[in-house]
């Protein structure tokens, strides 16, 4: 469940934002220890019937297309990487295309409550099958982090962003880690950005001096604060949301900016972190949940 801040004022912004940062700022959840059983797994890790269905890993035996990307280290502590070209030109059409008759308002939490919330989040989101070019990528994003232990691919979902004021404010995406399950990584894909605005805003990242850095980021006089990286068609920001003692990085708070004109669509890949939890235990306690 994401922490979110609204856009209001500047300086209800200025508020929410010390709040969040005091809550989560100081949060310490310990580093994974030894597996644990899978008839215990319920109960000593703390995770719904919900999560676990949400949680896929892909076919091994896939053969996958290898895009030429272009990777930049933007930040090592925390690690932000920018990727140009991390999925290629068909791929996105078709995420958009299997998108199109599944678009539903996406909505917030607050208070454990599921609701629809504008000034926090105005989008339409789409949860997509898994097909052989949806686990593609699904594979692609474990490999690129090296396929960590004990951690799947949450189910995908595209976002699309409409102009005026298609946004999502300043959030969290780890505030509903523990010690043994948390959203290890992100990764914020670009499939479509035929629009004005709608960049991926870091209020607590620093802006760098090399200007190289303004082909990915907003270096307009605009932007006098933090990080805004541009939405490129077939891009994507990737960010691990936790340091190697699994406390929660603060930096990574981040915003959907509003697009101003036009339609941006995104694609959401989250890395989740379960302990003890093997690609073969994912499958039976999957059927068992069916």
């Amino acid at each position: 469940m994401p922490a979110v801040i609204s856009l209001r004022t500047a300086l209800e912004y200025a508020a929410g934002l010390a709040l969040l940062v005091a809550y989560f700022g100081g949060a310490r959840l310990p580093s994974s220890e030894s597996n644990v059983n899978l008839q215990d797994f319920n109960a000593s890790v703390h995770t719904s019937l919900d999560k676990l269905g949400s949680l896929v890993y892909p076919d091994p035996d896939l053969v996958c297309p290898q895009p030429p990307m272009d990777i930049r280290v933007f930040s090592t502590s925390p690690l932000i990487i920018h990727i140009t070209d991390f999925v290629t030109k068909d791929e996105a059409r078709h995420f958009i295309d299997i998108s199109e008759g599944h678009w539903k308002p996406s909505t917030v939490f607050n208070s454990g409550q599921e609701v629809l919330d504008d000034s926090v989040r105005k989008s339409e989101k789409a949860r997509i099958d898994r097909d052989k070019v949806v686990q593609c990528v699904e594979a692609r994003a474990l490999s690129f982090q090296g396929w960590p232990r004990d951690t799947f691919i949450e189910r995908l979902w595209t976002q699309r962003y409409v102009g005026p004021d298609g946004h999502y404010s300043h959030h969290y995406d780890w505030a509903s880690a523990n010690p043994h399950a948390r959203r290890a990584s992100t990764f914020m894909v670009y499939l479509d950005a035929n629009c004005s605005g709608g960049g991926t805003h870091f209020p607590l990242l620093t802006r760098p001096s090399d200007p190289r850095w303004c082909d990915f980021i907003d270096c307009s006089d605009e932007q006098d604060s933090g990080v805004t990286f541009l939405p490129r068609p077939r891009a994507a920001v990737f960010w691990e949301n936790f340091d190697s003692e699994a406390n929660g990085w603060r930096e990574t708070l981040h915003a959907g900016m509003p697009v101003v004109d036009g339609v941006k669509v995104g694609l959401n890949i989250w890395s989740w972190f379960q302990r003890g939890l093997s690609p073969e235990q994912l499958k039976h306690q999957s059927d068992d949940v069916s």
